[in-house]
């Protein structure tokens, strides 16, 4: 039985709760500012962002003049800023500038004073989300992180441009979020607080009933004080609430209360839900609107331009006005399409000039330096041809501004559907977002737990322990537990599971699924972002964020990109003038009202204008957004691009056995002695040594025992204490129980305690485990009692994803704990030709080392309990069962439900998505690598075809659009094996 500690110590439960992210207040705090010693003001001003603030715990304070004496001293110590002591509890925190001093010479100098301290923490490092604006490609959002890196106080940081968003870890003893803010708008972009990390369990309130601003400002003193809020932020203009609390402690009912009872009068104070606009739609709005209104003043403008230049001047005599001359050679056509381009130019395109004019500063170039530099040269060579025309009597010239108007039109219609299309990418998320009702039963019981009363109410308003009902048809509003009712849920929107899930009292439910046929009550555990739909929007939208490796790619070519074509741009234009000069080519390939240097001038403009770094930057972000979200709403969560890209390389799958292969709920099918105890006397030292664990198996064992004593009518509740009680990991238990030692556990075990098996005993564990069954043996006072034989019965699908990972060259290997015998019945009855028995939860982890010496990428399926080390030890960890525990840190990828078809759709998932980030780059690089020989008129000369720069710069807008339409086909994407119906 050395599987019995395989997957030893369960998950947490239900009602374990959070403990709070921010302590409540402590009363009576003494803030002491203390100047640093010896320091000047000079060496202060250098320092003043350079600080930490140092927690202790500090004993034996009696009263404030037990602070006084800390203060005394620590005055003394160069560096120390200032100090707050609580009286109460002794908590202390001590700003200090780390040049000058240390925690440990703060902590000698309080022991010297006579007090006992305990240094609890120095720093606590912050979390907050920003949307970045003005980003237009990967050298965008490398100079955005560069800027957060180079911040005082930023540890780490790592910007999205497909999300268009950045997540930074910070130490907000040294820089806070409007600092960030700042230090990104001075770069040449725009950021915008999406979130932060106090935003754990937010509530925001509107306050109706107050009639003046002190008003206020004392329920915000009351709530800050409540106990279980950790933050309270107030707009004293709209008399609007934000609330960070403790779901633990507190909830919104509850603080809602807490403001009407402090009403001076009744029902004076009001305080109901307000719901926020959602930023990042409203952003994804702005945006969208942003590009297609300036496109349609770019086409207002734009459209005259190409008429009088190009069409009506082929419709004789229709378009001879244009060609009527003003003055000299200035004619009405050019002296229209100036009038008309500029405001497209300057106007329109004004946020071209600003993007360049930023990321030319930032030493850098991007889209937008390509762009301005074509649309410029082609209209202030056509200003000079006007200047010319005017001034020459002669001089005859060709303008261009219907390549600066138009070519800025077309990337403006190319941003516009690039940016609609990108909001497409997050669909799949979006739709998890939007599961949750928006309102709930809340039922009221009383003490013997009868129903009082009901009440619809919103969903953000409810607690945890709340009781809430679920009628037929309806969504359930929060993951809990049902306690009252029998139903099937629908969890097909969370697990991507088909088939409905029976649910009955004891059973968990997750919040957004649906309940078909039954009314079941159900206690709130998981609430706020605890929910596993909240945890599963959180997991993706960090692996949105994310950087997949395959990405480098396009990084390293984006940093030389725009120079480049800045140079290939000019040596074309000087190719081909220099060869007009000097005779090269005919007259006759120059067109009409066309010259040498206007020729060469529209093929080094259309090389500028084609090459796109934009598609480059985005063909993995887009093509990631799409897959992680689809994975979500197929019950495959991936946490980031990294894992994502590892997973398409696996070539060898370990797989744990108990409760992965296997169902994970084992039964003792029979029992049988050895000695001569009483049935009922072995079930009990069996049982009391057993109820220590949490292993699926010593639960089998101790529920056998239970029935056992159950059926022959004595108490089943009642269990002998254990004393001595010890682990001994792979192999069992021991432990004392009343006088008598008792061994539970395998032969590994009974060897090792040199418990003698007889013939009886051999025989018995032979047969079982030809069945594929465990032996659990058991022996009392080192003498041989008895043995239970378990089985745990092999997943129906086990077999078919086994050997459809064999048709994808996919090898399979499963490792257990288990006896040899045991693990070679599973591995026959699932296909899988390699094992290996009697593991220890390190020794799996060896195997996996041992593996990947050999070369190979292994992924390690478990149920994330202590298949941690294997998990963390191999190239892909996939937790397999994770229920609402969505959150298991040795993990890449989470299987939500316990199906191991999903092993297959993750694996197939990362292979598809990978193809697609190849294709994506054979679009990007294609439009580039063929579209910029082109552009140079490398056919010109043999078949007549060019390419003018508004048609260039088409094709650039079509380049970004096609990736991001390749990206979205993953949207289409289906699970290669399917649940089976029945």
């Amino acid at each position: 039985m050395s599987s019995i500690r395989e997957n030893g110590g369960g998950a947490r439960g239900d009602d374990d709760l959070k403990a709070p992210l921010l302590q409540p207040a402590s009363g009576g705090a003494v803030a002491i500012t203390v100047p640093a010693a010896g320091q000047n003001s000079k060496a202060a001003t250098a320092v003043d962002k350079k600080v930490r603030t140092a927690k202790f715990k500090i004993g034996d304070i009696k009263c404030t003049s037990c602070t006084g004496s800390i203060e005394s001293v620590l005055k003394e110590l160069d560096g120390v800023q200032t100090v707050a002591i609580s009286v109460l509890d002794g908590h202390a925190a001590v700003t200090y500038v780390p040049e000058l001093t240390t925690v440990e010479k703060i902590k000698e100098t309080i022991e010297d004073a006579g007090f006992p301290v305990e240094h609890l923490s120095e720093q606590d490092i912050a979390v907050c989300r920003l949307k970045i604006k003005g980003m237009m490609c990967t050298s965008c959002a490398e100079s955005v992180e560069r800027a957060l890196l180079m911040i005082d106080g930023v540890k780490k940081a790592v910007v999205g441009l497909a999300l268009e968003e950045a997540k930074v870890h910070f130490d907000p003893n040294v820089i806070d979020i409007a600092g960030i803010i700042e230090s990104i708008e001075d770069s040449g972009f725009g950021a915008v607080l999406v979130s932060s990390g106090a935003d754990v369990n937010k509530v925001h309130l509107k306050l109706e009933g107050f009639e003046s601003l002190e008003d206020c400002k004392q329920i915000q003193s009351l709530l800050e004080s409540a106990q279980g809020v950790n933050h309270v932020e107030m707009d004293l203009d709209e008399h609007k609430l934000t609330i960070n609390y403790d779901s633990a402690i507190t909830g919104p009912r509850s603080l809602i209360q807490l403001i009407e009872e402090a009403s001076p009068s009744p029902n004076m104070y009001h305080a109901t839900l307000y719901v926020p606009p959602r930023q990042r739609e409203n952003d994804q709005l702005h945006e969208t609107q942003m590009y297609r209104n300036q496109f349609l003043w770019s086409c207002i403008f734009s459209v005259p331009v190409f008429l009088f230049s190009m069409a009506l001047p082929m419709f004789h005599p229709y378009g001879n006005w244009l060609s009527y001359k003003l003055y000299h050679n200035l004619t009405v056509g050019m002296l229209l399409r100036w009038i008309l381009c500029t405001p497209v130019q300057f106007i329109v395109g004004r946020r071209f000039y600003v993007g360049a004019y930023h990321a030319l500063r930032r030493k850098s170039a991007n889209m937008d330096v390509l762009v301005a530099l074509g649309t410029n040269t082609a209209y202030f060579y056509s200003v000079y041809v006007i200047i010319k025309a005017t001034t020459a009597e002669n001089f005859e010239g060709q303008d261009f501004f219907e390549t600066s108007a138009m070519l800025i039109s077309f990337i403006l219609l190319g941003k516009y559907l690039e940016v609609v299309a990108k909001g497409k990418t997050s669909d799949a998320l979006a739709k998890l977002t939007e599961l949750a009702p928006e309102t709930a039963c809340l039922l009221t019981l009383d003490t013997d737990g009868s129903v009082i009363s009901e009440e619809e109410i919103s969903t953000q308003l409810i607690q945890r322990n709340d009781i809430i009902k679920i009628v037929p048809g309806a969504k359930v509003a929060v993951d809990g537990v049902v306690v009252d009712g029998q139903s099937h849920v629908n969890e097909s929107m969370i697990t991507g599971e088909a088939r409905p899930v029976a649910k009955r009292p004891g059973d968990k439910v997750i919040g957004g699924t649906v309940n078909e046929n039954g009314c079941i009550h159900v206690k709130a555990t998981h609430v706020g972002s605890e929910a596993a739909l909240s945890q599963i929007v959180q997991l993706v939208e960090a692996a949105q964020l994310a950087r997949a490796p395959v990405q480098q790619l396009a990084d390293r070519i984006s940093r030389y990109f725009v120079p480049t074509v800045v140079v290939v741009a000019f040596i074309t234009w000087l190719v081909w003038f220099i060869a007009g000069e000097v005779g090269l080519y005919p007259r006759n390939w120059i067109p009409k009202a066309m010259d040498k240097f206007e020729l060469a001038l529209q093929f080094g403009i259309s090389v500028l204008v084609i090459a796109c770094p934009c598609a480059l930057g985005l063909a993995t972000p887009t093509a990631v957004m799409v897959a992680t979200g689809k994975g979500a709403s197929q019950g495959v969560l991936i946490k980031g691009g990294d894992a994502l890209e590892k997973a398409h390389k696996v070539k060898t799958v370990v797989f744990d056995k108990t409760g992965t292969l296997t169902v994970g709920k084992p039964q003792v099918v029979s029992a049988v002695l050895f000695s001569n105890f009483s049935m009922e006397e072995f079930c009990d030292l069996a049982t009391a040594a057993e109820a220590n664990s949490e292993h699926p198996i010593a639960k089998a064992v101790v529920d056998h025992a239970k029935r056992f004593r159950h059926k022959i009518g004595s108490n089943p509740d009642h269990i002998p204490e254990v004393k001595d009680f010890e682990v001994h990991t792979g192999a069992g238990v021991t432990g004392k129980v009343g006088e008598r030692m008792v061994l539970v556990g395998n032969r590994r075990l009974m060897r090792t305690s040199e418990i003698t098996l007889g013939p009886e005993v051999e025989k018995y564990i032979f047969e079982n485990e030809e069945l594929a069954r465990t032996c659990v043996l058991v022996a009392i006072d080192g003498k041989m009692a008895g043995a239970f034989a378990v089985t745990d019965p092999v997943k129906p699908e086990a077999q078919r994803v086994i050997s459809f990972l064999r048709s994808m060259g996919i090898t399979s290997i499963m490792v257990t704990g288990d006896n040899r015998a045991t693990a070679a019945a599973i591995a026959r009855d699932v296909g899988i030709d390699y094992f290996f028995a009697e593991t220890t939860p390190v020794g799996k982890a060896d195997k996996i080392k041992d593996l990947q010496g050999k070369g190979e990428i292994v992924a390690m399926v478990g149920d994330g309990i202590n298949d941690s080390p294997a998990l963390v030890a191999s190239d892909v960890g996939m937790a397999i069962g994770a229920g609402t525990n969505v959150a298991i840190e040795a993990a890449d990828i989470v299987l939500i439900k316990s199906n191991l078809e999903d092993v297959v759709t993750a694996i197939d998932l990362s292979r598809k998505t990978i193809a697609r980030i190849r294709m994506n780059y054979v679009w990007a690089l294609g439009y580039n690598v063929l579209g910029m020989p082109i552009a140079a008129g490398i056919l010109y000369p043999f078949t007549g075809i060019r390419l003018p720069p508004w048609l260039a710069g088409a094709c650039m807008a079509a380049s970004s659009l096609s990736v991001v339409c390749s990206s979205l086909l993953l949207q289409s994407y289906k699970k290669p094996l399917h649940v089976r119906e029945g």
